[in-house]
């Protein structure tokens, strides 16, 4: 039988602002891509959150960004890849503390937003992310884009690639996201949504936004937590899945 993970961006809130429903999210997917403060999350948030994943037996991922509250991650930053690799290094650091208090680690890395885009084609910065999980612990996978400079520059390290794919965002002909600002961007139909997943993990395409097929393998899919009617969507993707005889495993 055919094993996917189910990932999703969660420890978002901030204070008094609340973001998506963290301990439903948890009840439905398999790894939690934990915000570390740097575009989302304070302290009491992380810890919360990943307490609750480890009473729920769902893997914690260090989701990690630039350094850009403001902008929730969003806004790209031409950091210095030397300080780059600091900053992730800080924000691992910090949520292990939180993850070793509440009895479980740090499992992976993913890069968040902006980061994660400019990881897609920005060889240095990719670079410098990868370092920073080299430099911290080498048996920790780095989750991302298939045919990403990130996941090449995790393979040239010597670390474990793990290719991702978006239940909720529209792809390009060219197997990239469509920008979140252009039609086509966010998905929100459950139905949609679990059906254009399950044609992934079976024949491996998935229909661009020109309505041709693009070729996507993955071991990882990401739904996101801040999205409206997250949960309904995970639970509709969990059945969809189930149906089709596909195990939810976490990949880490």
């Amino acid at each position: 039988m055919t094993a996917l993970d189910l990932n999703s961006d969660l420890g978002e809130s901030f204070g008094r602002w609340t973001l998506g429903d963290d301990d439903a999210m948890l009840g439905l997917v398999t790894s939690a891509n934990v915000a570390c403060g740097f575009h989302a999350g304070d302290p009491t948030t992380l810890r919360r959150t990943v307490s609750a994943a480890a009473r729920n037996g769902v893997v914690v991922g260090a989701q990690v960004a630039y350094r850009d509250l403001a902008g929730f991650g969003r806004r790209f930053v031409d950091v210095e890849p030397e300080d780059l690799t600091a900053d992730v290094l800080f924000q691992i650091g910090g949520l292990e503390a939180m993850c070793r208090a509440a009895g479980t680690a740090v499992r992976y890395v993913k890069p968040h937003g902006a980061l994660y885009n400019a990881s897609v084609h920005h060889a240095a910065q990719a670079r410098a992310v990868v370092a920073a999980v080299a430099e911290y612990d080498p048996t920790l996978p780095v989750l991302g884009l298939p045919g990403s400079e990130l996941l090449r520059a995790a393979e040239e390290r010597g670390l474990r690639a793990v290719p991702e794919f978006f239940v909720d965002r529209g792809y390009t002909p060219e197997g990239s996201l469509v920008p979140r600002r252009e039609e086509g961007a966010l998905l929100r139909d459950p139905a949609e949504v679990t059906e254009r997943l399950v044609r992934m993990v079976t024949d491996g395409v998935v229909r661009a936004v020109d309505g041709t097929d693009v070729r996507v393998r993955a071991e990882s899919a990401c739904l996101h937590g801040d999205s409206p009617g997250a949960v309904a969507m995970a639970q509709a993707v969990r059945d969809g899945l189930a149906a089709a005889g596909v195990i939810l495993e976490g990949f880490a």
